[in-house]
């Protein structure tokens, strides 16, 4: 799955890989070599935190499904048990 991003997400993450080499690096780096160095990220890094993304979604989404068995469950063949206790109470 090759991953996207929109034309403005790219141009700001391409600005953000210029100024990072400005700052950081002892050479800048130009826009043509950043948007190839964010395409080999997206490529090559992406699908590392994407998977792991939606395996802490996943995680997540079944502490939640779990929680919902305790929320919402109810105990079953009780009208005899509340029967009884109506005997013994009188």
């Amino acid at each position: 799955m090759t991953i996207e991003i929109s034309k403005e997400a790219r141009k700001e993450a391409i600005a953000s890989i210029e100024r990072y080499f400005r700052e950081n690096m002892e050479e800048p780096i130009g826009n043509i070599a950043a948007g190839g160095l964010l395409g080999y990220f997206l490529e090559e890094i992406g699908p590392l935190v994407y998977n792991q993304a939606v395996a802490d979604v996943q995680e997540r989404l079944q502490a939640r499904i779990a929680e919902l068995d305790i929320e919402s469950h109810e105990d079953e063949f009780t009208y005899w048990r509340k029967f009884d206790r109506l005997k013994k109470g009188k």
